[in-house]
């Protein structure tokens, strides 16, 4: 009762690594609730599928294990979600910001009348105080996001109503093993409980899953560039560094809306979440859309013709000049100087 809930998707039998970051965090912050963490997996032939949750630290996992729950569809996770609140009357339910996930959120919270903050981007507990109603309210998911297109930070919360929910994007929260040998507490559910027979009316014929063209997320060294690159032409540029550190390229919001490079290669707030250990920004101004998909970066090297662009107050080095004039070079002693 009243523990603190992660909805985990799966894709053949594997746990995502949104859902793993986010069980990594909620972990943490049910230890400063101090209460349980519980993750949910809905799918089919799931034997086995605790070992792949148990070393984030999961106290209790369900499972609810049926052929048509897999691929997923909208009403009958929906109906396990609803009804298993119902029963166990989380605080807080966590769950990745994904297709599945915006899908599957806003229906779960719309019929348990609880709201719900999509894209946070940091999750803190904490306290608020009412004074207008004379009530302090203790140990509430502060749900942080960008707002206003994200010239603010806003921190919201829910006092009254529960499940606090939230939704988080892959590569904001940080995957980190709890414990290699924790034990988790399997609860199998009979799954004819939970769903009606109504609920399964979608049937899915055929499924095509088209996969990443690049692997931005995953690249050790990130080239990315920005408005200040000035073409698509200058772009390739950056793709010959690229080459030559073995990098994946990125780029900023305008740069995309520009034409120079395309959407799936966006980082930030509206695109994706990077950690490298380096970051090599060309010609990015800064701004705090952008700022939110690369901050954790190991290290950051901002190139830009000024000297007072907000993203240099965040890069460890910064090297003054444009981008046709310092990527050749760097491109011509990186290759010098690796033989």
């Amino acid at each position: 009762m009243n523990n603190l809930f992660v909805y985990c998707e799966i894709e053949d039998g594997v746990i995502l690594d949104v859902s793993l970051e986010l069980l990594t965090k909620g972990r943490s912050l049910a230890n400063e609730l101090g209460c349980k963490l519980e993750a949910i997996v809905a799918g089919h032939n799931l034997e086995g599928i605790d070992k792949q949750v148990a070393p984030y630290g999961v106290d209790i996992l369900h499972v609810f294990d049926d052929k048509r729950l897999y691929p997923y569809t909208s009403l009958p996770h929906t109906s396990i979600m609803i009804n298993l609140f119902k029963e166990e009357q989380p605080q807080v339910c966590l769950m990745g910001a994904t297709v599945i996930g915006r899908d599957l959120g806003p229906r779960v919270s719309s019929s348990l009348f609880s709201g719900l903050t999509a894209d946070c981007t940091a999750l803190e507990i904490g306290s608020h105080e009412d004074k207008k109603a004379g009530k302090t309210y203790e140990n509430l998911l502060y749900q942080i996001r960008p707002a206003f297109g994200g010239n603010i930070v806003a921190t919201i919360i829910n006092p009254d109503n529960r499940p606090q929910m939230a939704t988080v994007r892959e590569g904001v929260m940080k995957k980190e093993i709890f414990d290699p040998n924790y034990k988790t507490e399997v609860i199998r559910h009979d799954v004819s409980k939970y769903v009606s027979e109504a609920d399964f009316v979608v049937e899915v014929i055929d499924r095509h899953i088209q996969k990443a063209k690049h692997n931005l997320k995953g690249s050790p060294i990130v080239v990315a560039g920005g408005y200040g690159v000035g073409s698509k032409e200058n772009f390739d540029l950056l793709f010959a560094l690229a080459k030559e550190l073995h990098a994946e390229v990125g780029a900023t919001r305008a740069a995309v809306d520009a034409g120079f490079i395309d959407h799936d290669r966006q980082i930030g707030q509206t695109g994706v979440t990077v950690r490298p250990k380096l970051y090599i920004a060309c010609g990015i101004s800064g701004q705090i859309q952008h700022i939110a998909g690369m901050q954790e970066s190991a290290m950051i090297i901002s190139i830009n013709n000024d000297p007072n662009a907000p993203i240099n107050a965040i890069a460890d080095y910064v090297i003054n000049g444009t981008v046709e004039d310092v990527v050749p070079k760097m491109i011509k002693y990186y290759k010098k100087n690796s033989k």
